[in-house]
């Protein structure tokens, strides 16, 4: 799987498209998830699936179908860049180890002042800004080593009232 990642990652170089993730699902299907700067449009899938479709048959690798979406919503975070790039942003992120019994917390990131998605290391202090049930707000410091998944975790309203 990495060499497949690393495969589709110089495939994209040179191009704004980000690699968020590559996945074989069953049934022979190979998943790639992008991101733009912009928002994922249909034109940067089919840009995405005609350049893979090509490397992957000269790198013969192996596949039914090739899958190319955006990430959602819910986007995972998989590098220490995301999290700096969506500080500010509501998350949910698992931990390795419990904290105060529990492994998964969902607050809005806070990346250190001054740091950068360049200059940002696995041992950079993040905070998670946490709402207790009494509605005040607390923070939980952690580094990207000890997150084993973290995603988006956006408030959607389909109904049009504010929450």
């Amino acid at each position: 799987m990495a060499d497949i990642f690393a495969l589709t990652l110089e495939a994209l170089t040179g191009s704004d498209i980000e690699l968020v993730d590559v996945e074989r699902a069953p049934m022979g299907v190979l998943r790639v998830v992008i991101d733009h700067p912009e928002g994922v449009s249909i034109e940067n899938c089919e840009w995405v699936s005609k350049q893979l479709s090509r490397v992957f048959e000269v790198e013969s690798v192996d596949y039914s179908r090739l899958e190319v979406s955006s990430p959602g919503v819910d986007r995972p975070l998989k590098q220490i860049a995301d999290f700096v790039r969506f500080a500010g942003q509501r998350v949910e992120v698992k931990f390795r180890e419990a904290i105060e019994n529990r492994k998964v917390f969902v607050g809005v990131l806070i990346a250190p002042e001054g740091v950068s998605a360049e200059s940002a290391t696995p041992d950079t202090q993040f905070l998670l800004e946490l709402e207790d049930a009494s509605g005040g707000v607390r923070d939980l410091s952690f580094t990207f080593d000890e997150v084993d998944r973290a995603k988006l975790d956006p408030v959607l309203d389909f109904k049009g009232r504010k929450r």
